[in-house]
């Protein structure tokens, strides 16, 4: 990436997963990257250990200091009254929103891009993984840090990108990629979209900016597999061009690549991955839920669509371990086993805890589940009450506010949500701080149960205050 040497880039909002993910990349090819964030943390530490000059709050003295700017590059969650983002316009910087700059990144390189509603984090990472341990030496920027990788996103020497392409904000049509997969398509950010028909929409116009002679592959079991396919070739006969050629996955239907035999061994399933209807070997993965096994089969297939040999995605598939915050066993003790995750969605939600049903048969499974977003609250409340069957007590504190309106918090709250939950007959309890939350847990768990702190929040904090406690016993 020598076009980005020597080149000055100014991060508002670095200390995100995605941002951080790309200044790092951006570093570590010879630019210098400034910057800002809210707060501190071990992710602004990093960044400036390896030479970027990140401050934190927001100023824009900041920016002045820094001098002129190639870029400056913001966050989804950057408000235009940003002192920085305002500042940079009076100047007439050139303002790049995150997908901009990570597609202008893509398209110097042999881009593979996975977006869909759900596991496009753990696929990106799967295949990232399977790429490194083949000796490809990808480049990769994914939402999350891959456990055996060396974080959210790295350099390779290879011509491979993959990247994690997210749908909010239309944000993925910024990415031209070489090959393109759709994990799945559900109803989500509904405070950007109207209904399903806008995302299906979307979906097709990210497929649309897929390169000539590119390649997509879909999951032809997800219920929106055929209005998908339907929108992207109406779109491309408007455009008067061929469409790319399309390679399916599945469990279910009879797709190019398939997961046949599915069996369920100590928790975690292993399955004859077949292509073209022919066997090619059999995988066990260690990470477990039927959701995992399409997160697999998705990378294989988009690494088999690219000429990776089927013997080495075989040989490495059942090694990967996972990335941060989705279904991570922290720690187990007094036998209680402290789980954290990321699902933030009833659908992720019930693949999450039918995952941990399979794998651990606990006592009891105790759900400390942070709501994220009003909007999203709002309009989900039923299916999330309903989500929550197979956990034996959810734990609700208030809401997590990112992208809301201030009036939008006044039209839903936890204490609705676990009203719903128990009208659907699970027990739910609402304690509005992290402080209360680790008290009840301090009384209420046994030995034998597993608990999950689940959200896209900082959730998280409260599995790590309550393993302290359970290690010093303060």
């Amino acid at each position: 990436m020598k076009s980005f040497a020597g080149k000055k880039y100014y991060f508002v909002g670095a200390g995100g997963i995605g941002m951080s993910g790309l200044a790092m990349v951006l570093l570590r090819s010879g630019a210098e990257i400034y910057g800002s964030d809210r707060q501190g943390g071990f992710v602004i530490e990093k960044l400036n250990s390896l030479g970027a000059d990140i401050k934190i709050g927001h100023m824009k003295e900041w920016l002045q200091a820094a001098g002129e700017m190639d870029a400056v590059v913001i966050s989804a969650a950057v408000g235009s009254d940003n002192p920085e983002l305002k500042y940079a316009k009076e100047k007439g910087f050139r303002v790049l929103k995150y997908a901009q700059m990570l597609g202008q990144i893509v398209d110097q390189h042999k881009g593979l891009a996975f977006a869909g509603t759900h596991g496009k984090s753990s696929t990106s990472g799967w295949a990232a993984f399977m790429l490194s341990r083949l000796d490809y030496s990808p480049n990769y920027i994914v939402g999350a840090d891959i456990k055996q990788l060396e974080g959210s996103s790295g350099v390779g020497k290879g011509s491979d990108f993959i990247v994690e392409a997210c749908e909010y904000d239309r944000s993925f049509i910024n990415i031209r990629p070489e090959t393109a997969v759709i994990t799945n398509i559900d109803l989500d950010h509904l405070d950007y979209y109207r209904d399903i028909d806008d995302i299906i929409g979307a979906f097709s116009e990210f497929l649309a900016g897929v390169k000539p002679g590119g390649k997509i592959l879909l999951n032809a079991d997800d219920k929106y597999y055929e209005p998908l396919l339907k929108s992207y070739y109406e779109r491309m006969r408007s455009f008067g061009r061929e469409p790319a050629d399309i390679i399916t996955y599945g469990i279910e239907a009879n797709a190019d690549y398939k997961a046949s035999g599915l069996k369920l061994e100590d928790g975690t399933y292993s399955f004859e991955l077949c292509y073209d209807g022919y066997p090619t070997g059999r995988i066990h993965i260690e990470l477990p839920g039927v959701h995992n096994v399409y997160n697999c089969l998705a990378a294989i297939a988009a690494l088999g669509s690219q000429g990776v040999e089927t013997e080495g995605l075989i040989r490495t598939a059942g090694l990967f371990e996972g990335i941060d915050r989705r279904l991570m066993v922290l720690a187990e003790r007094q036998g209680i086993k402290l789980i954290d995750d990321y699902a933030h969605h009833p659908t992720e939600i019930r693949a999450s805890l039918a995952a941990i049903r399979q794998m651990y048969r606990p006592q009891r499974i105790v759900c400390v589940f942070q709501p994220h977003q009003y909007s999203r609250t709002r309009f989900f409340i039923d299916d999330f009450a309903e989500s929550f069957e197979l956990s034996d007590l959810v734990i609700v504190p208030e809401i997590y506010f990112v992208r809301d309106t201030l009036e939008s918090t006044k039209q839903v709250s936890s204490q609705d949500l676990v009203e719903k939950i128990k009208n659907k007959g699970s027990e739910a309890v609402f304690i509005d701080s992290f402080t209360g939350i680790l008290s009840y847990l301090k009384e209420n768990i046994n030995s034998g149960d597993v608990v999950i702190t689940m959200g896209a929040g900082d959730i998280w904090k409260v599995a790590e205050d309550y393993i302290k406690w359970l290690r010093t016993g303060s």
